[in-house]
């Protein structure tokens, strides 16, 4: 092995990013593949797109394995986790990206309270089984990173309560993780995006105009840009941060 490879700041570590197929989930595998991890991911329904990424990961002289499974079934998300660790001796990283978006206005006798239900059963108890099964699992001095959202700490749209209650959630776990495996040096955090160009949230859809007038910088923010963020939380510069809310929205909530 070069010199070079073995000096990537993530070199000889195992991650398992959840929803990686696709977006910036997408973009944080590729990132800690760069940085020298050996990465696990997990796609629900896209084979081709998991087989696309994880031959970008093995052309940059990483090992990968991509896993089917429903983030809603706690079951699945067991196994995930239990592989990842199984697949190249050890676990250090866990990054919760899989999530799903539904909005709503609240009283609507319309609303698809099945689709409500499944969206906690995603971004909350999905992420809370990861952990749950990641911690004994993780090295001393791991880290979690979780994918939130700037509307878990200011709204400016009605229909999406339900949505950014869901991260709000997962950004509180967070702060209550950091203090459960702070003495093992596990680090907890929660990147939280703004408007960034993504099939859920395209630049050119119907409100990008809306969105990029609301950010300092004038512009969306691409999925590479949250992986960066990631990227730092999960590397050797991080190690004394913790229980976080890191904002990466172009200074939409400024």
């Amino acid at each position: 092995m070069t010199n070079a490879t073995t000096s990537l700041p993530l070199y000889g570590q195992v991650a398992l990013v959840t929803g990686g197929s696709r977006g910036i989930g997408a973009a944080i595998v590729l990132r800690l593949a760069r940085d020298g991890a050996d990465v696990v991911f997990s796609y629900s329904n896209s084979p081709d797109r998991a087989e696309a990424i994880a031959a970008e990961v093995k052309a940059l002289g990483r090992r990968t394995l991509a896993v089917k499974a429903d983030q809603a079934v706690a079951a699945d998300v067991e196994r995930l986790v239990k592989t990842a660790h199984e697949a190249f001796g050890r676990l250090d990283i866990l990054v919760n990206s899989a999530g799903v978006f539904v909005t709503g206005i609240v009283g609507d006798p319309a609303a698809d309270l099945a689709a409500f239900d499944h969206q906690i059963d995603v971004n909350v108890k999905g992420v809370a089984t990861a952990v749950r099964t990641a911690a004994p699992l993780l090295s001393e001095g791991g880290r979690i990173v979780s994918i939130g959202t700037t509307g878990a700490t200011r709204i400016a749209f009605p229909d999406v309560a339900d949505y950014v209650a869901s991260k709000a959630a997962v950004a509180a776990y967070t702060r209550g993780w950091s203090r459960d495996l702070g003495a093992r040096g596990i680090t907890v955090n929660v990147v939280q995006p703004g408007a960034i160009n993504t099939e859920m949230n395209p630049r050119d859809g119907a409100f990008a105009d809306t969105l990029r007038a609301m950010t300092a910088l004038g512009r969306y923010g691409q999925p590479e840009e949250i992986a960066g963020a990631v990227a730092f939380l999960v590397g050797p510069d991080a190690r004394y941060i913790t229980g976080a809310a890191l904002n990466v929205d172009g200074g939409q909530i400024a």
